[in-house]
């Protein structure tokens, strides 16, 4: 599925301007040099192509430093903006750049304008003012995003501006009832452009053309407070409007809103230490701590670990593990920390969780049977009790053979299908993984007791198919990770649609205390 996504840009920085790398590192776009200000904020937007499923780097460069990021982390911020310090200068604050991304609407009329103002405030002590426009969008969390500058009329309390042409979804993201706010400054050479009022509109108003409805009060409120008598700091009027390449909109439910206002992914691994495996200290093992390399195990972690953290915030993730014997007493568990803390099996981000999982290799037995019953249940009991559309549930399960719980699993797996949940396995080694295919339910929908599950659920691979043959171990990891989360996206909107679940608004910042707890394990 191809989103496409706005990126617009703000920073804290000295004036200058910004040169875009898109994530083959080419350079993608420059935005406009705005002149003799530390808090530039750029008009010019870039339209992506987004994939759930990819990692796509980005790059940002001024003469001050670069920041580095992924698309994925911009849509996975809260309200998807992102805030970044730029690095450059040694020991030296150089100033934070603001990423924003947005869904672009279906829409894609065209509108032409152009409006005239009437007795707007005096500004200049030699002269009288030089007006101009700027048009802001609004966004669903309460904030505005601008989209449009006119250019400047000088010398003038009567502005004429030249008609532009604006594409309908930069205005309002093709609602046409979404408020448009403009405000009207005073342009100054040294970049501090004095404010002469706003006034809000709709293009659902505007689309009335030019008439009295459409003449604005120019307001600003400071001066409306201070002043008894005050009015109003001139007028605006609309003179001309019209579309251009109409199409009707196409309303579909689609992944982004749900990122941007907020539904939480929480990202859960668990990893099979059964003994078909093969010793971990031999070179044929699956489990096999090369120094020189990762194995398919830490690989199949890393390629789909490293893409879904952008969009849990804390980067915490649980780590388990099934069919080893744990210390002291040898008992068998199949659903076990792979830290070893029963209280807090988290670990921080995919370093950690491979960290980990390297440290239970020298502290486990392996064993059996290979059960995915209890992992599928531990991750399903958390799902339970955030079904109002603000947490998914992705479970990784990384596997090397044949299923021992087959009827148990099936059974959990439909459960499972009712709540925000989605289901990896990656099978590792070259054992046949027909159990696998089954539970992927692609062809015959997966069901237990006679029961059908609701939604399908479960995304299966087998990595061999994804090995590169000249050992290239980052393609082998780019083609597992698209493969296996491109259904992710899909699934999620087939759970919020089965609720009738809409985009939450953005909730309050987060805090540690809003991670959900894991009970001991």
């Amino acid at each position: 599925t191809i989103i496409n996504s706005l990126c617009q840009f703000m920073a804290t920085l000295s004036s200058g301007d910004f040169l875009f790398m898109h994530h083959t590192m080419r350079a993608f776009g420059r935005t406009e040099v705005i002149d003799n200000t530390l808090n530039p904020d750029f008009v010019r937007k870039y339209i992506l192509d987004y994939f759930f499923e990819e990692k796509q780097n980005l790059r940002f460069d001024d003469f001050l430093g670069q920041v580095y990021c992924t698309l994925g982390e911009i849509v996975g911020s809260p309200a998807s903006r992102l805030e970044k310090p730029l690095g450059g200068i040694p020991g030296k604050k150089c100033g934070t750049i603001i990423l924003s991304a947005e869904e672009l609407g279906n829409c894609r009329d065209y509108a032409t304008m152009q409006f005239c103002a009437n007795k707007l405030d005096k500004k200049d002590f030699f002269g009288k003012s030089d007006p101009f426009m700027v048009f802001y969008r609004s966004n669903e969390d309460g904030t505005f995003t601008i989209c449009h500058k006119t250019e400047v009329v000088k010398n003038t309390l009567n502005p004429v501006w030249q008609p532009f042409s604006i594409p309908v979804r930069a205005l309002c993201n093709g609602d046409y009832d979404r408020t448009i706010k403009v405000e009207i400054y005073d342009w100054d050479r040294d970049g501090s452009h004095d404010f002469i009022g706003e006034f809000t509109t709709s293009y659902k108003e505007l689309c009335r053309g030019q008439s009295q409805l459409n003449i604005y009060e120019v307001v600003n409120a400071k001066k409306k407070i201070k002043k008894k008598r005050y009015i109003n700091s001139g007028t605006v009027r609309l003179m001309l409007t019209f579309l251009s390449f109409p199409v009707s909109l196409l309303l579909t439910a689609s992944f982004l809103p749900f990122m941007c206002f907020r539904t939480q992914i929480h990202f859960t691994v668990a990893i099979d230490f059964t003994a078909s495996n093969g010793n971990p200290s031999q070179s044929t093992s699956l489990h096999y701590m090369n120094p020189y390399q990762m194995n398919a195990y830490a690989m199949a972690l890393k390629a789909v670990g490293e893409i879904i953290q952008d969009y849990d915030s804390d980067k915490m993730f649980p780590a388990l593990g099934f069919g080893a014997k744990l210390p002291p007493d040898g008992r068998v568990s199949h659903e076990f920390p792979l830290n070893g803390n029963t209280e807090n099996p988290y670990c921080n981000g995919i370093h950690g969780i491979l960290e980990a999982y390297h440290q239970s290799l020298k502290t486990v037995q392996l064993y059996g049977p290979t059960n995915f019953a209890p992992v599928v249940n531990h991750v399903a009991r958390y799902a339970a009790a955030f079904q109002d559309g603000s947490q998914y549930f992705v479970l990784l399960i990384i596997t090397d053979g044949v299923i021992s719980d087959m009827a148990q699993t099936k059974e959990a797996i439909v459960n499972a299908a009712k709540l925000p949940m989605s289901i990896i396995i990656v099978g590792v080694g070259q054992a046949e993984f027909d159990a696998m295919v089954e539970l992927d339910g692609d062809d015959i929908r997966i069901s237990s007791r006679g029961k059908l599950a609701e939604r399908d659920i479960v995304q299966f691979v087998p990595f061999r198919d994804y090995m590169d043959r000249t050992g290239n171990h980052v393609l082998s990891m780019a083609r597992l990770a698209k493969d296996v989360l491109a259904e992710i996206p899909d699934q999620l909107i087939s759970y919020m649609k089965s609720r009738a679940i809409k985009p939450h608004p953005a909730p309050p910042p987060y805090s540690p205390g809003d991670k959900p707890q894991t009970n001991p394990v």
